[in-house]
């Protein structure tokens, strides 16, 4: 009689199981779904910024950041007043395909990042350089002489 029970129990489980699976298992809950988990599985290349190294010399400032995999293209350098924007923007895209070779799905993802550097005094963006090679970008700010004013 026990064992009678416990059986019923479990056609009962099975029974309410059946439509949940077919639920979840059926577009575009599944599509959602996958979605979810693709989403969650790609590592982010940036989380909301990306490191930038200050270092000071008598002379200048210099900006080093790693970026790889960045694209010279994709980085944009931006100077007003006493502030450097350094911004770079990767996008990724995929199609996926029927054995008919027809699109069943397309997904674009685009993310941006920045980082704004300030600095003590105005910036003169004609005399700032900037490189970028094997990843590393590299940004000299020359610091600006004021003129000195002798007490009499």
């Amino acid at each position: 009689m026990f064992e009678r029970k416990k059986n019923d129990r479990n056609d009962r489980f099975g029974e309410l199981m059946r439509p949940l699976n077919h639920f979840f298992n059926e577009k575009p809950v599944k599509g959602l779904l996958q979605q979810m988990d693709e989403l969650f599985q790609k590592p982010f290349f940036f989380s909301s910024s990306f490191n930038v190294d200050v270092t000071e010399t008598e002379n200048e400032y210099r900006l080093t950041s790693e970026l790889p995999g960045i694209k010279r293209e994709q980085i944009d350098i931006d100077i007003l007043d006493h502030y450097v924007t350094i911004s770079v923007q990767s996008s990724e895209s995929l199609t996926e395909e029927d054995e008919n070779r027809v699109v069943v799905r397309r997904q674009q993802s685009m993310q941006r990042s920045s980082r704004t550097i300030s600095f003590p005094q105005p910036i003169d963006e004609k005399t700032v350089k900037a490189s970028y090679k094997d990843g590393v970008l590299q940004i000299i700010v020359p610091k600006q002489r004021g003129r000195k004013i002798h007490l009499e």
